[in-house]
């Protein structure tokens, strides 16, 4: 058992078999685990299309196995990378109205993301300091559905442009994924410049990759980022699901337990990790 209580928990970012690479948790074992702790959500997350199909037939194995016994929901969303075609508006108002929450930016195959591993080309969502036209398409369907944005394995120039553009255009669900990870590499003082400008959530996760199956622990650094920032504008989530890292709940344990211990309050967490998340999804 941990210090603190799991339940009523919201994880935005998840990755579940079935999947290209190995995963800890099939979507239905992934499910088990969350009704088991008492979360309240989980978003489960792919860097190959769709999820939200997957998703509701999570719910439908839910209700049969457990019989109305939780209030435990899963969700999913689309990545635009390229098994979707990329930037491609009909994918995104497809799995809005499959009832998908999350609509992410390129990933994996995000020109930034070619470039920090040393290749070129990708797609592109901002050329010549402007969201390329694509891109606006996908904002308005995103708007339109008051979906979550969430900025995917995109540069921090490429986010400052995204962001800006999207709230000019009404869009306030926006998430900042992973800022720490290696391939976004924002630092401190971008992070608490965009939460400052644009108040967005930073979603601030459990570890990041390094390559070659090693990962790094983030939890110093989201403890620090917090201390900066304050919890209003920070999502707790795991990016879990790696074979390297603990299952799912552990890690989601290990990274609340940490934060308590370093002086972070149970409100502060609560907030992180249930109310933030929580309103963004509208439950």
């Amino acid at each position: 058992m941990g210090k603190l209580s799991l339940k009523g928990v919201v994880d935005l970012h998840v990755h579940t078999a079935p999947d290209i690479r190995e995963r800890a948790y099939t979507d239905f074992e992934l499910l088990d685990a969350g009704v088991r702790v008492g979360a309240r959500a989980i978003v489960i997350k792919s860097h190959h299309g769709f999820t939200v199909n997957r998703a509701y037939l999570a719910n439908e194995y839910n209700k049969r196995m457990y019989k109305g016994e939780n209030d435990f929901v899963m969700y999913g969303g689309v990545t635009l990378n390229k098994a979707v075609g990329g930037l491609n508006p009909v994918a995104v108002e497809t799995a809005m109205k499959l009832g998908g929450k999350i609509v992410w930016l390129p990933t994996m195959h995000a020109s930034n993301h070619l470039a920090k591993n040393g290749k070129s080309g990708g797609i592109e969502c901002v050329r010549d300091g402007k969201v390329v036209p694509e891109l606006d398409e996908v904002l308005r369907i995103v708007k339109e559905y008051d979906a979550i944005l969430a900025t995917g394995h995109l540069s921090p120039e490429e986010i400052f442009v995204v962001v800006d553009h999207a709230k000019n255009m009404g869009i306030n669900k926006i998430v900042i994924n992973h800022p720490e990870f290696w391939v976004v590499g924002m630092t401190h003082e971008q992070q608490i410049q965009i939460v400052k400008d644009y108040d967005v959530y930073l979603e601030r996760c459990y570890a990041q990759p390094l390559g070659g199956g090693k990962y790094k622990s983030n939890l110093p650094d989201n403890l620090e980022i917090i201390k900066k920032i304050g919890e209003k504008n920070i999502i707790v989530d795991t990016d879990g699901g790696q074979v390297e890292n603990p299952h799912w709940e552990i890690a989601f344990q290990e990274y609340i337990d940490y934060l308590f211990d370093h002086g972070i309050t149970k409100e502060q967490i609560e907030t992180m990790t249930i109310k933030n998340a929580s309103k963004l999804l509208n439950i």
